[in-house]
């Protein structure tokens, strides 16, 4: 890739950012419009998990296999594709006439997700060759996420009441055209030297492992066991599938070598639990703001600016915190202030305070603002330098399979305990399970965080990254690893 100027180096950052706001704020948006399309849509619970967990289940199915097919035939290329098909699914999806053609619009969206987020983060790793500027553009690129955060519920409440839920879907339309365009003028193509081989049998496990799984918990609580059933066999025989065939390969989907140190797997378990519980909380938040207390859109989506507003201010405190110190403090923080919200809801009853729910948002926000940004810090801590990209991507896939059983398993525990009855009489005492699931949540990171960034921890990353390095040393020379 070509030295660029400082001048086109901002601007190939604004256009990733760009990409990363559309995808980030379709999701924060989409919370608030759950009830509106409820209605309109006739939907059940577990109808409105779909429209989310078809999202997030495709994107971390298709992660790792975007970023690596980038480097392979060029990001610039598959940055556009996935432009393209990211604004071509969400107009579809804001002309779907039910609940079906909805979910399936969604997931073509996330087939264009997938190639938006790691491979912009792949152009800018290319483009700030710098670490100092590079370090600064990673922190604009992590800001962005607060950003959509911050205004993702006011900007939905704001189109859902006054245009209707199918406006938030044309948001992406204007922005993704405008990226597509400048992408094509300013940002050069780049292709890594070596790139990652094709797993497409490890792919397909990885697809059967999540979707299966997925489909077994939302819809357990509806289902008869027999319908259930052979989808959670399925996931079991994928994740056997999984632990016997990447081992074998030389350059496996997912290398199972990474777990060895403590970081990676502490920060693959934080993400899992930050992102699961994120997904709970927004989910339970909007159905028990619009449908239980009967607020509009637009005011449920005032109620979440104590939990978006930390969120966005804490991420670039912790992002400092991180660079100076190391990821221990802000994940001992995230855990407690996460742990604390969920609790104030499960065994203090918060949402029935003004004062008390409005604390527990505020915790939340605190809690989520400090833990994102040491996820991918502590993922690629002392891995070998060639092994960061594929570390990263394997964070970013356990975001969006933590969203994804957040929501799967907080909808089942909320739509088990609704059952027949009321909704609004039996939202509070169906919701409780869901808080105490989030507690855990909010526990898993504190523990994970405290264990997994110590001294013990990190010396098995240096053994981890030692090892990983002698066999590549070995596979280059042409001896079997």
């Amino acid at each position: 890739m070509p030295q660029l100027s400082p001048r086109r180096r901002m601007l190939v950052l604004a256009i990733c950012c760009m990409s990363l706001l559309i995808v980030s704020l379709d999701n924060t948006v989409l919370n608030v419009a759950l009830p509106s399309m409820q209605r309109e849509l006739r939907a059940s619970t577990s109808g409105l998990q779909w429209t989310i967990d078809a999202y997030t289940l495709v994107l971390a199915s298709l992660l790792m296999l975007a970023g690596s097919t980038a480097d392979r035939i060029g990001r610039k290329r598959v940055f556009m594709a996935g432009l393209v098909v990211f604004t071509v699914g969400s107009l579809l999806c804001s002309l779907a006439p039910d609940l079906d053609l909805l979910v399936v619009f969604r997931m073509v969206q996330a087939v264009g997700g997938s190639m938006l987020n790691p491979v912009a983060m792949s152009i800018i790793t290319n483009t700030f060759t710098d670490p100092r500027e590079r370090a600064r553009a990673i922190g604009v690129w992590g800001a962005v996420v607060g950003i959509s955060m911050a205004a993702g519920p006011l900007v939905g409440g704001l189109l859902v009441e006054s245009v209707g839920w199918r406006a938030i879907f044309w948001v992406n339309l204007p922005v993704g055209l405008a990226a597509l365009l400048l992408t094509l003028r300013f940002v050069p193509e780049s292709r890594a030297d070596r790139a990652r081989r094709p797993d497409p049998v490890g792919q397909l496990l990885v697809i059967a492992l999540f979707g299966s799984l997925t489909y077994a918990i939302i819809e357990a609580p509806h289902a008869a066991f027999t319908a259930v059933a052979p989808f959670a066999a399925l996931a079991f025989a994928a994740l056997a599938g999984l632990l016997w065939y990447e081992p074998r390969r030389t350059e496996p989907l997912i290398d199972l070598r990474f777990f060895r140190s403590a970081p990676f797997s502490g920060a693959t378990g934080i993400a899992i639990s930050a992102f699961a519980s994120l997904g709970g909380f927004l989910f339970l938040s909007t159905l028990y703001l619009q449908n239980v207390r009967g607020l509009d859109a637009l005011h449920a989506g005032l109620w979440m600016l104590p939990m978006a507003v930390p969120t966005f201010l804490c991420a670039p405190l912790s992002g400092r915190l991180v660079g100076n110190r190391g990821p221990r403090l802000s994940l001992l923080v995230a855990g407690c202030a996460m742990t604390a919200s969920g609790a104030l809801f499960a065994a203090f009853q918060a949402e029935t305070s003004n004062v008390t729910l409005f604390l527990g948002y505020v915790l939340f926000g605190v809690g989520f603002g400090f833990v994102n940004a040491p996820i991918t810090n502590t993922a690629v801590s002392g891995m070998p330098r060639a092994q960061a990209g594929v570390a990263a991507a394997v964070a970013s896939t356990s975001r969006q399979l933590g969203q994804t059983l957040g929501v799967a398993v907080v909808g089942a525990v909320l739509a088990s305990g609704v059952g027949s009855s009321p909704y609004r009489d039996a939202f509070a005492s169906a919701a409780r399970p869901g808080w105490w699931i989030l507690t855990a949540c909010g526990l898993a990171v504190l523990v994970l965080g405290a264990v997994t960034s110590g001294r013990w921890a990190r010396r098995t990353a240096e053994r981890t990254a030692q090892r990983l390095e002698a066999a590549d040393v070995r596979r280059a020379a042409g001896i079997s690893a």
